[in-house]
């Protein structure tokens, strides 16, 4: 039984003629809007995590200013520490980027949960699998999408020499 080998350039592996536009997504939102949303989302996401925080530390119980204070420096190490991971993952291989990401995620839920007062094993426990399941994502992730990328950027200089001649 022969099996089709996908050509390079193409995502269905169809064979096409040099000169033929790809398909490529249509972009519906603008680069203001993917900017507000690249710096947004992480500060939202800050903020939650520092009320959750700050929720889990009080049991129950009143609001103090420690409490608020604990929560805000909370929200701000998980914003600095996202935008140096960011930062920083676009220059490791892919095994590297999603180890450290999968790091910041099981070391963040670890925070969270080690204040509800459990056992430590508990807290490691939940924070290694995490780390590893956000890890192993995060590899699948990248082998399937970022290879076809970079496939097609090593391509296109030849596609235009073939389609030049």
């Amino acid at each position: 039984m022969a099996h089709a080998v996908s050509t390079p350039g193409t995502p269905t592996g169809a064979r096409t003629r040099p000169g033929t536009p790809r398909r490529t997504r249509p972009d519906v939102l603008g680069r203001k809007t993917h900017l507000l949303v690249k710096w947004a989302m992480p500060v939202a996401a800050a903020l939650v995590y520092g009320y959750w925080v700050a929720s889990v530390r009080r049991h129950g119980g009143p609001i103090t200013t420690t409490n608020l204070l604990y929560g805000f420096m909370a929200m701000l190490a998980f914003a600095i520490l996202y935008f140096a991971i960011r930062a920083v993952g676009r220059r490791l291989p892919r095994e590297g980027h999603a180890a450290l990401w999968g790091a910041f995620a099981g070391s963040a839920l670890g925070f969270i949960y080690s204040g509800s007062g459990v056992a430590m094993f508990t807290c490691v426990l939940a924070s290694l699998l995490l780390a590893g399941a956000v890890t192993a994502a995060l590899v699948y992730h990248y082998y399937t999408r970022h290879d076809a990328q970079a496939q097609d950027s090593r391509d296109a200089p030849a596609a235009r020499a073939a389609r030049a001649t």
